[in-house]
């Protein structure tokens, strides 16, 4: 195991693992899609989601870079956000 340890990313990149496999069988959940966010969430987490997301990268780098990019728009939006509510709470 590897990176930062955190039990809500590993349940959140779990679950979307498991909607990817049921996605891959069931044809109204697109299951390629979340074994990609699955392998997303947990790249910190494990070296294997590491590995799988070194091949996603090798695939489609743009998109993977958009979606990591979103990410730390996200992270900085809601630190911005916390920060704000901290203010004005005593």
């Amino acid at each position: 195991m590897a990176g930062r340890p955190s039990l809500t990313r590993k349940f959140a990149g779990f679950g979307l693992l498991g909607l990817g496999a049921l996605g891959l069988v069931l044809p109204i959940l697109q299951g390629i899609l979340f074994l990609a966010l699955g392998l997303f969430v947990l790249r910190d987490q494990y070296d294997w989601a590491r590995d799988g997301m070194a091949k996603l990268r090798a695939r489609w780098p743009r998109q993977v870079d958009g979606v990591e990019a979103m990410e730390a728009r996200l992270v900085a939006w809601s630190r911005r956000q916390a920060s704000r509510v901290k203010r004005l709470l005593p």
